[in-house]
């Protein structure tokens, strides 16, 4: 990679903080760009290119949020404007499918596992990163709350229900007893969600695993499916009467204009309130 970007994403890295996974973001989008000081004419042949190759107008808009980043960090006036993207439906989970879900009886532990962090997922809206990052120390039992770290390591105390605590305790109750737990091994330091040796899991995996288990339950499977849980717990939250500012807090988005999406109801939402509202249907 070029000596500007490796600067730029050394810069990201150490002094922002930020997750594996951006920097890999980071790399994708520069790719694209190929070159450190771009004029207009590469910029919009970058952006060809990636419409040329299939790109969605989503895919494209988030490299070209990184691009931007970059000529800011460089000094450039020039910015890559987005594309015009679609308004579509939040791909998300039914209440149906989340009791599917919790109503199911593994016997195996990494089907218990799996089910404690799909319903953890469900019930917190917390990133798959977060959750797979989670330690036993950070879950404090009696007062309901989980302590993740997001994006760029921010710290957050995030509330989640006596129904998911009393999976939790079930699952770390199986934990322990598959492991023989000692006082000697320290238990609280240990992931909530480990593989066999006790390492983080694979998101690959989880996600593998999670549409297999879709699949079985007869459950459709969205786009983005981990993330869908996160789509759910937001869109119910607002439905339910929740704030928006509550709820950017433990979504934990830096821009509230990232939470108002989820404000955006659902055509179905819409079309329950026209009936409330329709001037035809309260003078018939």
């Amino acid at each position: 990679m070029n000596t500007g970007f490796e600067q730029f994403i050394r810069e990201r890295q150490y002094l922002h903080n930020v997750s594996p996974r951006t920097i890999q973001w980071y790399g994708e989008a520069f790719k694209w760009l190929r070159i450190p000081e771009p004029d207009e004419a590469t910029l919009k042949d970058c952006i060809v290119r990636m419409r040329e190759k299939g790109l969605k107008a989503r895919s494209c808009n988030s490299y070209i949020c990184a691009i931007n980043s970059y000529l800011n960090w460089t000094g450039s006036a020039l910015r890559v404007p987005k594309l015009k993207d679609e308004q579509r439906v939040l791909p998300t989970f039914s209440k149906e499918d989340i009791a599917k879900f919790a109503t199911w009886k593994p016997k195996r532990f990494p089907a218990v596992r799996l089910q404690a962090l799909l319903l953890m997922l469900a019930d917190t809206g917390t990133r798959i990163d977060e959750v797979m990052s989670l330690h036993w120390a950070e879950v404090d039992f009696d007062n309901l709350l989980l302590l993740v770290r997001g994006k760029g390591s921010k710290e957050r105390r995030i509330p989640f229900s006596l129904e998911l605590r009393k999976y939790l305790w079930k699952y770390r109750q199986i934990i322990a007893k598959n492991r023989q737990v000692t006082a000697k091994n320290h238990q609280d330091e240990d992931l909530v969600f480990p593989t066999r040796d006790g390492g983080k899991l694979s998101r690959r995996n989880v996600l593998r695993d999670t549409k297999n288990l879709c699949r079985k339950l007869s459950i459709r499977i969205p786009e983005r499916t981990l993330h869908a849980l996160r789509h759910s717990f937001a869109i119910h939250y607002l439905r339910a009467g929740g704030s928006v500012f509550h709820l950017q807090k433990t979504l934990g988005h830096s821009d509230l204009a990232m939470t108002r999406k989820y404000a955006n109801l659902l055509t179905e939402d819409l079309q329950k309130i026209h009936q409330k509202v329709s001037l035809l249907s309260a003078a018939l």
